[in-house]
């Protein structure tokens, strides 16, 4: 699997807290490993983002992404609230 990263997911990751960093990092170790993974609640966001993704970072920061294949774009990251 080959993991990218949007512009937007790249500057709005850069403003996130150390702690919420550090926390992406661990689910997206998870994520290489077992992207259903309960823990991640992998699940789909077609209402609001048709074909899109969203993965648990945090009890409320969530990242989005959609897999194509092999690759899978990280689009954002951020609140629940902020992305929906």
């Amino acid at each position: 699997m080959r993991v990218v990263y949007h512009k937007n997911f790249e500057k709005k990751f850069r403003k996130l807290p150390a702690k919420v960093k550090e926390r992406f990092y661990g689910r997206l170790a998870l994520f290489y490993k077992n992207k259903h993974a309960k823990t991640l609640n992998n699940h789909s966001v077609d209402t609001a983002y048709p074909g899109v993704r969203s993965i648990n970072i945090t009890g409320d920061y969530r990242a989005l992404f959609y897999d194509v294949g092999e690759t899978v774009t990280f689009l954002t990251i951020g609140t629940h609230t902020e992305l929906y």
